[in-house]
Formats: structure tokens, C-alpha cells, sequence
């Protein structure tokens, strides 16, 4: 069977992209994905992804092949490679022969690694939505030269349209989040104010004095006093509470 156009195969890889969107999204799995299409476009060798990462976390990565993975996760360790500097700088990295001194001065560590791998150039973009970039997008080539403008110009459009999904999910993931605290505490303050009318008829006292005894207690064992509450109402715990002193 002949092979299909490149024009068929970026329409498919486009619909392949966006019917990953449903159901249950999976960021690598999605990005492995558009590294894979990546290098069934471009002709080039591989293709590797760095998410950002969340505030106190790891980067996430992915590539078309294990290499490339062992290469990003080497790189988001060290801080150093192209999708490093396309993270931190929101620019795209031109292509550039991994033996180049400029190449060795910014990426010692990367360079060396990826030319034992076998790869003699890269070049990345960013994963960008406005100026917000959630990643970038790696393409790295086997043998001379280095990935040209028209690739540059493809992979970026393939890297911007990743992104919008990107985004989009971690808006929903921080949403549902905010969702979760607000539903969190305002479960904990019905707890409380069940507590402080309970213990209030229990001890024939305000509910004012049935809350300060609650909080009294609670902070004389460093808990919160949603739990001690939720205690209280079990009838589980250490209860009765000891009267405040006068």
C-alpha cells in the first residue's frame, strides 16, 4: 500500500491529537503522542517533551523512543538542553550541531549525552498559549545538518496546538481542586456549628462558650477543631470537655 501524503497524515495526526482529549486525559500519554506524529511528519529522528513543572515538583517528560525519554530526564535533572531553555525563556532554540562550541558552552553535560545516544542536532520549541508556556518540544536528527525552518515551522504548529489542551486540563485540575478545599471547609464549618449548638444544650451554656471550649480544646492538643467537633458529635474521642476556667 502507498504510503499516504504528508498533508493526509498531519490531517490524521491532528484528529489522532484531539480524540485524545476524550475521556480520561493523560498529559504524557497525549505528548508521547505528538512526539510520535513529530517524527512521522518532520523526518526527523526522534522528538522528545518537558512539561513545566508544578511549583515544587519534578518535570514530567516524554519522546518518541526510550532514548530520547532517558536524554529529557537527564536534562530536566541537570537543567541544561534545549527544552530546558525554551522553559525558562518562553524562545524557540534554532537547530544547532550538537558538537557546536555554543552548543557545548550552554549544555555540557547534554551534549556529551546525546551524542553518545547517536544524535548529531536539536532544535525546540516552546508549548506556548499566549504567554503562558506549559512545555516545549524537542526535535532531534540522526545524521547532518540540523532540523530546518519548514520543520521548525510544522513542529510549532503542532506545539501550539498541544498546548491549548495542556492548559486547558490544568485549569480544570485547579478548579476542581479549589472546588474540593471550598466543599472541605465548608463541611468542617456545619461540623462546628453542629458541635457548638450540641455541646451548647449539652452543658446549658452559650454557643459562644460551647465554641471556645471546642477551640480551647482543640488547641491545647495542636488539632483542629473541625476533627475535635466531628469527635464530639461521634461521641468518640476525649470527651467530656474540662469547663473553660474562670
Amino acid at each position: 500500500m502507498p504510503e499516504q501524503p504528508r498533508e493526509e497524515r498531519l490531517a490524521a495526526a491532528f484528529v489522532e491529537l484531539a480524540t485524545t482529549l476524550a475521556g480520561d486525559f493523560d498529559d504524557v500519554q497525549f505528548l508521547r503522542t505528538l512526539s510520535e506524529r513529530c517524527v512521522d511528519l518532520l523526518d526527523i529522528s526522534a522528538a522528545g517533551v518537558a512539561l513545566a513543572a508544578p511549583r515544587n515538583g519534578r518535570a514530567e517528560v516524554t519522546g518518541s523512543d526510550a532514548r530520547v525519554r532517558s536524554l529529557e530526564r537527564n536534562g530536566a535533572d541537570w537543567g541544561e538542553g534545549p527544552c530546558q531553555d525554551c522553559l525558562r525563556t518562553g524562545n524557540p532554540v534554532e537547530g544547532i550541531a550538537l558538537d557546536h562550541p555554543d552548543a557545548r558552552a550552554a549544555w555540557p553535560r547534554f551534549t556529551r549525552r546525546a551524542r553518545r545516544l547517536g544524535f548529531h542536532s536539536v532544535a525546540a520549541t516552546p508549548l506556548r498559549v499566549r504567554d503562558e508556556v506549559v512545555g516545549a518540544l524537542s526535535l532531534f536528527v540522526d545524521g547532518p545538518g540540523t532540523p530546518d525552518p519548514a520543520q521548525l515551522r510544522l513542529g510549532r504548529a503542532l506545539a501550539d496546538f498541544a498546548a491549548i489542551p495542556i492548559l486547558q486540563q490544568r485549569e480544570l485540575r485547579r478548579q476542581t481542586r479549589l472546588t474540593e478545599q471550598l466543599e472541605t471547609a465548608l463541611e468542617s464549618r456545619i461540623l462546628v456549628e453542629q458541635a457548638k449548638g450540641a455541646l451548647a444544650q449539652q452543658r446549658r451554656i452559650t454557643v459562644d462558650e460551647a465554641f471556645a471550649l471546642l477551640r480551647d480544646h482543640a488547641r491545647s492538643r495542636r488539632r483542629r477543631i473541625s476533627d475535635v467537633a466531628r469527635e464530639f458529635l461521634d461521641g468518640t474521642g476525649e470527651l467530656p470537655l474540662s469547663e473553660p476556667a474562670d
